[in-house]
């Protein structure tokens, strides 16, 4: 059996999960210290009318606990990250107390208590004594077995860890243990339960430290080893080839090293190799600098310091998935957006080669004998797909973009993850079509990544190929036999809409929004943005011309009123039930794109051209006017599609796009010239 077959018993993305019972109404978290705040500050933030319970047993973390809370939200105002309505309700019903009976209606406990088992126990029995029956119990542990935890209660099956990463309120994934007490069901509904609140939780098995602690704790750990020949700063500068911050920067952050000696304490268990560093038991603060500054580091210790780092990852790595401990996606989604890593490890892995990946595995293997080794080809840690999460629902394949740090942008890797799977099922005699959709509520996908681009402006044959190479996916699609539908649940900007029109039908929630931006950037959309919109719904047309000339965003309703937009739907699973009704009545009934000319209505360049307040810039407008009339006037649909990618040549060739591109990269308003 497979890890994701293994781990997820019902689908990988959670909110295809239709739980038993709604989301929690009294909530309760234990520990007001380091973390605990923090979780319940995601909790009302994400449910602002419900309940929370915030308990400690001293007043003093619960006095400093509400501070934080309030200091966030006022932070978050002053940001106009959250309304001021918000923030008072977010505040509302918190009740900060040391008296456990007030749990009694909680339909959620959290426990953020001291990484001590009879400690968690006794904090467990009290629970349980006080609340209902059918109340979930979990533990915010990150490296105790839930088993451990939770082996003396009477009602096991509704309880379970889940790991929380700092800042709690922040950061996207939770760590849900899989264990042989719990109940499906219990799992089930909190894996939906984080995805309805806007976390990206993963499900792992029931191991020490679980999957991305086991990561941290001996990326800090080796670290901590390796002082004895280089300074904490030396090695968090070479560290940040990989990371986003070293790993001494991040202990001092957390204050992390007794963290470290504890949880390798307990991996000790595994052998004597993840036995902690004396030295982090007798260090408060280490002396390192902020990232970025500047370190020198001589080539001979940072070449030792590199392949000690990237050893002990790629230990890690493998034992994860060699063991199943969690999913090999997983496992590089985790460590980029939870542990800063700038890639997934088994990426770099990928990026380094077999050749020179086994060399630093063996070199390490000499150096620190006992760690884990890899147990098959190193080749077989690459097959899965790293963006892409494949479920199955009434014989259609959901396919969700999980990409929710970058709101679902598209890259390379995941069009061609999509593409690999449209034709290992196309002749698949049990499959009637694709769902595609975005990861969680918030965007089907924000666009595309600028990616090569930038290198090619001024370049117009690198560019139009460049467009023609981002079009396979939807080259691919127009002459499939199966239908594909796009399920908006959620702004579908740029690429991500590109993508979405190519689809065979669009469903789509009623909140989302359509856009095509690029020529706020001085580009245009370069994949048939330009052309497949007034071919498949002429309806549309003056509309089209004020999305691609002008960048204006329409709504779904909009959408619907042109035909863009099959159906509407007001909440998650009808959107899914709608989806598939579409795949189901197109199934056998798939139409080609009409061939022939198609009328638009007339359209000129203004002499000052503006989206909203923003002017913008009239060569690049002017360039899309042109490809527009002309994709439109070409009788054959590959003709226009042509006409598109030399368009997208030509405009890459302009001192706008040079501006646009670099003022987005630069994260500052563009300066165009009139």
């Amino acid at each position: 059996m497979s890890a994701e077959k293994k781990l997820y018993k019902s689908f990988q993305n959670p909110l295809l999960i239709q739980p038993k019972k709604p989301l929690p109404k009294q909530m309760a978290v234990i520990g007001a210290g380091t973390i605990g705040p923090d979780i319940g500050y995601y909790l009302k933030s994400a449910m602002p009318s419900a309940t929370l319970y915030l308990v400690d047993v001293v007043d003093k973390p619960l006095e400093n606990a509400k501070i934080r809370l309030e200091g966030y939200a006022k932070k978050a105002v002053d940001k106009r990250k959250m309304s001021p309505e918000k923030a008072e309700a977010v505040l509302k019903d918190i009740y900060y107390t040391k008296n456990y009976e007030d749990l009694a209606g909680c339909d959620l406990i959290i426990e953020a208590a001291t990484e001590n088992i009879p400690l968690k126990q006794k904090i467990f029995d009290g629970i349980e004594r006080i609340v209902s029956e059918d109340a979930i119990i979990t533990s915010n542990s990150s490296s105790i077995p839930a088993d451990r935890m939770f082996n003396k209660m009477k009602h096991p099956e509704r309880t379970t860890v889940t790991h929380f990463f700092a800042p709690a309120w922040r950061s996207l994934p939770v760590e849900v243990i899989r264990w042989d007490g719990a109940s499906d069901e219990t799992i089930d509904y909190l894996y939906w339960f984080f995805g309805a609140t806007g976390k990206a939780p993963i499900i792992t098995d029931n191991a020490i430290c679980f999957v991305l602690d086991r990561i941290f704790d001996n990326w800090c750990n080796e670290a901590a080893y390796l002082l004895g020949d280089a300074t904490a700063g030396q090695i968090d500068k070479v560290a940040e080839e990989f990371v986003f911050a070293g790993p001494f920067f991040v202990l001092n952050m957390a204050n992390g090293n007794p963290i470290i000696v504890e949880t390798n304490t307990l991996q000790m268990e595994e052998g004597d190799c993840y036995k902690p560093a004396h030295i982090l038991n007798s260090v408060d603060r280490w002396q390192t600098l902020r990232p970025g500054s500047k370190v020198d580091v001589a080539e001979d210790i940072k070449s030792q310091i590199r392949d000690r780092l990237l050893g002990i990852l790629f230990s890690q790595s493998v034992d994860i998935g060699d063991r199943e401990i969690g999913t090999k996606s997983d496992l590089n989604f985790g460590c980029q957006v939870a542990l800063g890593f700038r890639n997934g490890p088994l990426d770099t892995m990928r990026e380094l080669g077999a050749d020179e990946t086994r060399r630093i595995m063996d070199r390490f293997g000499k150096e620190r004998p006992g760690f884990p080794a890899a147990k098959a080809e190193l080749s077989g840690y690459q097959k899965f797909n790293r963006f892409i999460l494949e479920d199955d629902m009434d014989g259609v394949k959901i396919l969700t973009i999980r990409r929710p740090q970058a709101m679902n942008a598209l890259n390379d890797e995941i069009t061609d993850e999509l593409l690999e799977v449209f034709q290992s099922y196309e002749n698949d005699a049990d499959i009637k079509g694709f769902i595609v959709i975005g990861y969680g509520e918030s965007a089907f996908s924000a666009g595309a990544d600028i990616g090569k681009f930038p290198r090619m402006l001024g370049d117009k044959a690198a560019s139009i190929q460049y467009a023609k190479d981002c079009a396979k996916l939807q080259r691919y699609m127009d002459q499939m036999q199966k239908p594909v539908v796009a399920a908006l649940n959620g702004m579908a900007l740029g690429g991500g809409l590109e993508l979405a029109i190519r689809c065979h039908s669009i469903v789509s929630m009623a909140r989302a929004r359509l856009q095509f931006p690029e020529i706020t950037l001085g580009i245009i959309p370069g994949i048939g943005g330009c052309t497949v919109p007034y071919r498949r719904w002429p309806k549309g047309a003056a509309l089209f011309n004020d999305m691609i000339v002008f960048g204006k965003a329409i709504t779904a309703e909009d959408a619907g009123e042109i035909g863009m937009v099959s159906d509407i739907a007001s909440t998650y699973p009808e959107l899914i039930e709608k989806a598939i009704a579409e795949v189901n009545r197109l199934n056998g009934n798939l139409k080609p794109l009409p061939e022939g000319a198609v009328d638009i209505p007339q359209l000129e360049v203004p002499d000052e051209p503006m989206a909203g307040k923003m002017a913008l810039p009239k060569a690049s407008v002017a360039i899309a006017v042109d490809v527009i009339r002309q994709g439109a006037a070409a009788k054959n649909f590959y003709d226009a599609l042509d006409v598109g990618y030399t368009g997208f040549g030509d405009v890459a060739c302009t001192a706008d796009a040079k501006e646009g591109i670099t003022a987005f990269l630069q994260k500052r308003k563009p300066a165009y010239n009139k």
